[in-house]
C-alpha cells in the first residue's frame, strides 16, 4: 500500500523549487532573476487510522482533510478488561 489516500487518490507528485535573487520591479529594482532549479516533492498529510468500511473495522490511510470533513467513521473503543488472575 502506498503514500495514497483512500478516499481522495491523493499520492506524492513531484515539482519544481526556484531559487530566485534580485529585488521586484514594483518595489524599485530590477527584476527577479531564476538562480536555480531543483526537483522536490508535494507529499499529502496521509495517516494512518482504524475506521469502519463496509461494517468491519480496518486500517486505511487517509489524508488530514478526509479525517475533517468527517467522511469516515471511526469505531467504538473496545470494553477490554483482562482476566482476574485465580489464587492456585
Amino acid at each position: 500500500m502506498s503514500r495514497e489516500c483512500y478516499f481522495t487518490g491523493k499520492r506524492t507528485i513531484s515539482g519544481n523549487s526556484i531559487s530566485r535573487r534580485g529585488k521586484a520591479k514594483h518595489l524599485g529594482g530590477v527584476g527577479k532573476k531564476v538562480t536555480g532549479i531543483s526537483k522536490r516533492k508535494f507529499k499529502p498529510n496521509i495517516q494512518k487510522i482504524r475506521a469502519i468500511i463496509d461494517g468491519k473495522v480496518c486500517r486505511i490511510k487517509v489524508c488530514t482533510k478526509v479525517i475533517k470533513m468527517g467522511l469516515i467513521q471511526k469505531p467504538l473503543k473496545r470494553n477490554y478488561k483482562p482476566a482476574e488472575k485465580t489464587a492456585v
